[in-house]
C-alpha cells in the first residue's frame, strides 16, 4: 500500500498570469498569452510566442530562478510552515535539448533558495525529464513523504522554448506553428509549483500514478506507427492503483501542445481503455493558452486541477492528469478531492 499524498498548495507563473488564481481564470476563460516574439519564423515574418511579461528583462538562468523561485513563494504563502522543511524537486528540460536554458541545474537550486530565502533541503533533487518531469517528480515525493526523508516535498517546473538555439532547432524540424505549417506548436515558458504532503482529510489526493515508455516516440530512428502503448500503460497502472474503471473518471488534463501525434496519443489510450456506459469526459490542456511550456507543464496541469476542485468548476471527478516527452516518456496521475 502505497502512502498517499495531498496537494496542499500550488504557485504559477505565466503568460496568461503571475500567480496562480489570475493564471487559473484566465485559461479557465481560454484567454492566452501569444504574441509576438523577437525570433523570426520559418516564412521570415516575426514568430508567435507566449512569453512571461516580467517587469524586469531578466534572461537566461536569471530569468528561470526568478520565474521559479516566484511560483515557489506563492505556494509557501499558504503553508509559511512548510518553510524549512521542505525538500524541493525541480523538473528542468531534457539535458539534450538544445537551446536548454537552464546549464547547471544544481546551481539554479541554490539561486532558487536565495530568492526565496531558504536553505536548501539535504533531500532536494532534479528532475530532467521535459514534460514528463512532473510525473517522475511525484512518484519520487510520495517515496520521500513514505520514507519520512521529509514532511514536505515541493516540485517545481520552470522552462522556456524562446531561446535563439531552441527555435533554430524546432525550425529546422518543421515543429513549430506557423502559416505554412499547421500541425506545429508554439513556443512558451512558464513556472509552476505544487506543494505536497502526507494525506489528510479535506485534501486534494493523489489516487494513482502510472509511467511508462513509448517505443514509437516521435522521434523513433525504426519509424515505427504510433498505437499508443505507452500513455496506454501509464492509464492502465493508474487506474489499477486507483481501482476504478476509466469509465467513472471526471475529465482528463493533458499536455497537448498542438501537434498532431499527441492529439492521436491521447485518443488512442482512452479507446483502447474505455468500455461501457459513461458520462462524457472533457479534457483541458493548458497549451491552448500558454504554448508549449516544456517542464513546467506537470506542476501547472496540477494546479490547474486543484484550482478547478476547490472553486467547483471542475468538469468532474476523479480527474486524470497525463504528459508525454519526445523521448517517448509517459505519465498518467489520477486526482480527486476528498471530503472532510
Amino acid at each position: 500500500m502505497r502512502t498517499p499524498i495531498d496537494i496542499a498548495a500550488i504557485g504559477m507563473v505565466t503568460a496568461v498570469g503571475l500567480d496562480a488564481p489570475s493564471a487559473c481564470a484566465a485559461m479557465r476563460a481560454r484567454l492566452d498569452g501569444f504574441q509576438e516574439t523577437r525570433f523570426l519564423g520559418p516564412s521570415g515574418g516575426w514568430l508567435i510566442g507566449a512569453p512571461v511579461p516580467l517587469p524586469r528583462n531578466w534572461i537566461g538562468e536569471k530569468r528561470m530562478a526568478h520565474l521559479a523561485a516566484a511560483a515557489i513563494s506563492e505556494a509557501f504563502e499558504s503553508v509559511p510552515a512548510a518553510r524549512g522543511q521542505t525538500a524541493l524537486i525541480l523538473c528542468l528540460a531534457e539535458e539534450n535539448r538544445p537551446g536548454r536554458p537552464v546549464t547547471d541545474g544544481h546551481g539554479l537550486l541554490r539561486r532558487i533558495a536565495e530568492i526565496v530565502d531558504i536553505e536548501p533541503h539535504a533531500r532536494s533533487r532534479i528532475v530532467a525529464h521535459d514534460r514528463a518531469s512532473g510525473h517522475v517528480a511525484l512518484d519520487q515525493a510520495r517515496r520521500m513523504i513514505a520514507s519520512g526523508e521529509a514532511p514536505y516535498v515541493m516540485i517545481a517546473g520552470v522552462d522556456s522554448y524562446l531561446t535563439a538555439q531552441t527555435i533554430e532547432h524546432f525550425q529546422m524540424k518543421n515543429r513549430l506553428l506557423a502559416p505554412e505549417n499547421p500541425n506545429g506548436f508554439i513556443p512558451g515558458e512558464a513556472a509552476a509549483a505544487v506543494l505536497c504532503m502526507r494525506s489528510e482529510r479535506g485534501g486534494f489526493r493523489l489516487f494513482g500514478l502510472g509511467l511508462a515508455r513509448e517505443a514509437a516516440a516521435i522521434y523513433n530512428t525504426e519509424d515505427l506507427p504510433l498505437r499508443g502503448d505507452g500513455m496506454t500503460t501509464a492509464y492502465d497502472t493508474a487506474f489499477k492503483e486507483t481501482g476504478i474503471e476509466m469509465s467513472r473518471l471526471g475529465y482528463r488534463i493533458a499536455d497537448l501542445i498542438g501537434e498532431q501525434y499527441w492529439f492521436k496519443q491521447s485518443a488512442l489510450a482512452s479507446l483502447r481503455l474505455l468500455r461501457g456506459r459513461h458520462d462524457f469526459q472533457d479534457i483541458w490542456s493548458p497549451g491552448e493558452s500558454l504554448g508549449n511550456v516544456g517542464a513546467a507543464v506537470g506542476p501547472l496541469m496540477i494546479g490547474m486541477a486543484w484550482t478547478a476542485a476547490r472553486k467547483k468548476y471542475a468538469a468532474g471527478s476523479p480527474v486524470l492528469v497525463e504528459a508525454s516527452n519526445d523521448a517517448g516518456a509517459c505519465g498518467a496521475a489520477l486526482f480527486a478531492a476528498r471530503s472532510a
